[in-house]
Order: structure tokens, then C-alpha cells, then sequence
């Protein structure tokens, strides 16, 4: 299958809006397709709300964000996208019509996608040329925040689109589920049904409100499902003997008449009793205030499981190491032969001011000018040889001592680039000087005095640096040998003479 540079979406709506919003934001181009031209202006709008959640995700160096483009003929769409994502109303006719429209315009090797949340793909599948490229890949609202989606392939389905449709997902930041058997709900939505089927049965009942139903899931067994799925945690429910004693011990209990197959009937008397139990919920909030309210704290949860490398955040986290990857991977040909002499520091690093990086004075914080400057150290140790498998080894450069000066501001938006220069090597130390260039005007906004040294973490001491290590930072100290010693370099803090 192609490398995917844009992503077509089949219509728009709440998923589709998702979909541009995450690919966006990971480098994707996207082209989207609706019958509603006057879909542009909510797709566009839909992308802008979601872009301060997503732009605190992760302090990783990001790609240039992709480009939004929207069409009214579904035969433009088809022929410029490498994968295209179907979102449209959940009517199987309706689908089958447009998937089998869309493939036929769509070159042989770009993979077709469905989010259904129900039907299955060979159903979805039934009249599409080289049906053998499709598959259902489900996300859960908001796509651009979570990182589920479940792929699951039809009787045509080739495990070679299962396969490249996982690695697709995986780029942007998902966590692909392969879902190993057809079924009407897949997974997640039949789990999710059978809570909402009791949600209603009580509501129906009078036994409890939409309130006090939702506190019993967020003050509860919400917190562990964020990292730990239901069978995990009643694994450990069952003491030492897990499982086996748990099953021993609650089995009995499943054969008792505690919760109904089947859902209520949906009455007007039901009907009313949602809505106002949700409407009280909501006090007074909009919608739009509700889901910035769900994306901050999505983004927060996210953030402490990575720290603990377990469900989403483990997710999180092997894409900030693609990430950082990628980044150094575009720097090393900025970087070039660390051996060839050079008139110049080193260009290590381009970024871009987030909105997040402000403070009250509106201009970049004083400690993000340290993340910048420690980013930017990421090509350069790399091209050095210090890489994850190094580190993993339990080696790596530490900083030992720090002085930035502040210079000039840096605003939302504005670009920035940063250069080094190694000014001294030993054997186990680094001193570095950054500059950090505003890029619009090339101005210096700030420098960076830094002493690394090199460590090793299992006996906890400095220590020399591998061999091809050092190697290499000799060549790139002979390579700026004839550089002048910055006159910024070794100051000290302190009150001059007046």
C-alpha cells in the first residue's frame, strides 16, 4: 500500500471533523468531501476548536501541520487521496452506495476505511472494486483525543490492508485494535451498549438519575478503566490466585437476575427523564463548553499515563519517540558530515511558538526557552551516536550547569531555529552554546550556556563515553575549530561596575 500524504474523508460531521483535526496536526494533508458545501465552513471550524486540546498533547517536535481542503465531487476527493476514511450517516444502503461510488475512482491501491459504528464490512464491502482494500477502523469520539480505533476486516479484506491501515493509524497517534472476528457493535460499542441498556432500565425504573448513574461510573470504576480494563481489574480482585479465585468466588453472582438483556422501551416519559437528568448535569454549560472541558481533561489523563507507560499514555509515548525520531531523521541532513569543516553553528532545531508555551505577558515562558534549547539537543546527541538503543544501554549526556540569557520575545505563532556550537570536549563532558534565532527577522532572542556530562546510570557516575561516541564528537569539535569563541561564553550572573 502507498505512504499516505493525504487522507480523503467520505462527508464530515463530528467524525469526519475529527479525523481532519488529528491528521492535521501530524503532518497529513487532508481532502474532505460533502454533498453540503456549506459543510467547509463547519469542518474548518470543527479543526480550529480542536487545536488547543491537541496542541497540549505533547511537547514532541511535530511536523509542519497538513492542509484542509474541501470539495463538493466525491470523484476529486477519491483521486487525491493515498487513504480514504468514510463518515457518512450509519444507513447500510446509503453506505454501500457511496463505498462502491468512491472505490471506483479511487486507484486500486488506496485503502477504503469505514467508521461505522455497527455494520460489517461485508455488508459495507458487497459492491466496491478491489473490495480486498477495505476495512472498518471505528474511532471513539473525540478522534482527535483518543487514541482507540478498531479495525476490522470483511470476508474480501486482505491482511495486507489490515496491516497498513494499522501502521497508518499508528503514525497519527492511535492505537489500532485489530478486531479478529466480525460483528454487528465490534467490541466497544457492545460493551458500552450493554451499560447504556441498564443506564436506561434504572432511569425507566426511578432507581437512580442520569446524575447519580454517571457518579457512580466517574468516582469509581472510571478511574480504573482509564489504564486497566475490566478483566485486569477483576484479575486483581481475586487476590494471589487472580482470575481463578475471583471466578470461584463472584461466579454464583452472575446467575442472579441483576441487570436485563433487553432495553426499555423508549416512551416520551423516558425520553424527558434523560433529557432533563443531562440537562441538570450540563448546568447551564454549552456544548462547545462541555467538550473543551472533556478535551482538557482527556489531555490531562493522558499526560499521567504516560508518565506510567500504561494504556493511552503508552500510546502517547511511543509516538513522541516516533516523533523525536522523525525530527532528528529531517535534521541530519540540515546537520550534514559531522567532520565537515563548517563557518557556522550548527542549525539543530525549527519550532514554532504554541499557544500553550505563553505566558501572561503574552510571549514565550522563561521555561520553555530551556525545552527548546534541550529539543534541539536531540539531533545533535543522535548524530552522535546517542541514540534510544544507547541510552537504553544505560548511557547518556546529563546537563551539569545551565545559563540562558534572555535577549528578545517570542509570540504565538512566530517561528524560531536554533544553532550550536561546541566550544570544549573531554572525554566525558560537552560545553555547548545554542543561539536561538527568531525567524522572521533572524534576531537573536536568546543563548544557551550549557555543560553536559556523561554518565553511567546503573553504577550512578560520570564515565567515559563509548568510543565511536567520543570519535564522533571529535569530529564535530574539528569541524568547528575555526569557529570564534562566542564572547557570551562562561559569564557570570552579577551586578557590573558602575
Amino acid at each position: 500500500m502507498r505512504k499516505v500524504k493525504t487522507l480523503g474523508l467520505l462527508g464530515t460531521g463530528v467524525i469526519g471533523g475529527g479525523w481532519a483535526a488529528r491528521a492535521l496536526h501530524f503532518g497529513i494533508d487532508v481532502i474532505a468531501a460533502d454533498v453540503k458545501p456549506e459543510m467547509e465552513e463547519w469542518i474548518r471550524g470543527a479543526v480550529a476548536n480542536a487545536e488547543p486540546a491537541l496542541a497540549r498533547l505533547t511537547s514532541a517536535p511535530l511536523p509542519p501541520k497538513g492542509k484542509l481542503s474541501f470539495t463538493t465531487e466525491l470523484k476529486v476527493m477519491a483521486q487525491q487521496a493515498d487513504f480514504i476514511q468514510e463518515n457518512i450517516p450509519e444507513q447500510l444502503p446509503l453506505k454501500q452506495r457511496m463505498l462502491a461510488e468512491v472505490s471506483r475512482h479511487a486507484a486500486a491501491d488506496v485503502i477504503i476505511a469505514s467508521s461505522t459504528s455497527g455494520l460489517t464490512p461485508t455488508d459495507l464491502q458487497r459492491d466496491m472494486a478491489a473490495p480486498e482494500r477495505f476495512c472498518v477502523a471505528h474511532p471513539f469520539n473525540p478522534v482527535y483525543l483518543l487514541p482507540l480505533v478498531e479495525l476490522v476486516g470483511g470476508q474480501k479484506t486482505s491482511q495486507s490492508t489490515i496491516d497498513a491501515a494499522a501502521k497508518f493509524f499508528t503514525y497519527i497517534g492511535m492505537h489500532p485494535l485489530h478486531v479478529r472476528r466480525e460483528i454487528p457493535g465490534h467490541l466497544t460499542d457492545r460493551l458500552q451498549e450493554a451499560l447504556w441498556r441498564e443506564i436506561l432500565h434504572m432511569v425507566n425504573d426511578g432507581i437512580a438519575t442520569t446524575g447519580e448513574l454517571d457518579e457512580s461510573i466517574i468516582y469509581g470504576p472510571g478511574l480504573r478503566w482509564a489504564a486497566m480494563g475490566t478483566n485486569l481489574i477483576y484479575h486483581l480482585a481475586g487476590g494471589e490466585s487472580g482470575m481463578r479465585h475471583m471466578l470461584a468466588q463472584f461466579g454464583p453472582c452472575l446467575k442472579w437476575p441483576w441487570t436485563k438483556l433487553e432495553a426499555p422501551e423508549l416512551t416520551e416519559a423516558l425520553i424527558d427523564r434523560m433529557v432533563e437528568g443531562t440537562q441538570a448535569q450540563a448546568a447551564g454549560r454549552s456544548i462547545r463548553e462541555l467538550e473543551r472541558l472533556r478535551d482538557d481533561y482527556l489531555v490531562a489523563i493522558q499526560q499521567v499515563l504516560r508518565q506510567y507507560n500504561i494504556g493511552a499514555g503508552a500510546t502517547l509515548r511511543s509516538l513522541e519517540e516516533r516523533l523525536f525520531k522523525d525530527a532528528s531523521a529531517g535534521h541530519a541532513a540540515t546537520i550534514g558530515d559531522l567532520g565537515t569543516p563548517t563557518r557556522l553553528p550548527m542549525r539543530l532545531l525549527d519550532a514554532v511558538v504554541r499557544p500553550e508555551w505563553v505566558d501572561y505577558n503574552r510571549h514565550m515562558s522563561d521555561f520553555r526557552y530551556g525545552q527548546v534549547f534541550g529539543d534541539a539537543m536531540e539531533p545533535l546527541f543522535r548524530q552522535l551516536g546517542v541514540d534510544e538503543a544507547y541510552r537504553a544501554s544505560g548511557r547518556m549526556y546529563y546537563t551539569v550547569e545551565n545559563h540562558i540569557r534572555h535577549l528578545g520575545e517570542a509570540k504565538v505563532g512566530e517561528s524560531l531555529y536554533v544553532t550550536a556550537q561546541l566550544l570544549e570536549a573531554d572525554n566525558k563532558r560537552l560545553h555547548v552554546f545554542q543561539r536561538m534565532f527568531r525567524g522572521r527577522d533572524d534576531q537573536l532572542i536568546a543563548t544557551a550556556d550549557q555543560m553536559y556530562l556523561h554518565v553511567d546510570t546503573a553504577a550512578a557516575k560520570a564515565a567515559p563515553a563509548d568510543p565511536q561516541v567520543r570519535e564522533r564528537v571529535q569530529q564535530f569539535a574539528r569541524a568547528q575549530a575555526a569557529l570564534p569563541r562566542p564572547a557570551e561564553a562562561g559569564r557570570a550572573v552579577g551586578l557590573g561596575k558602575h
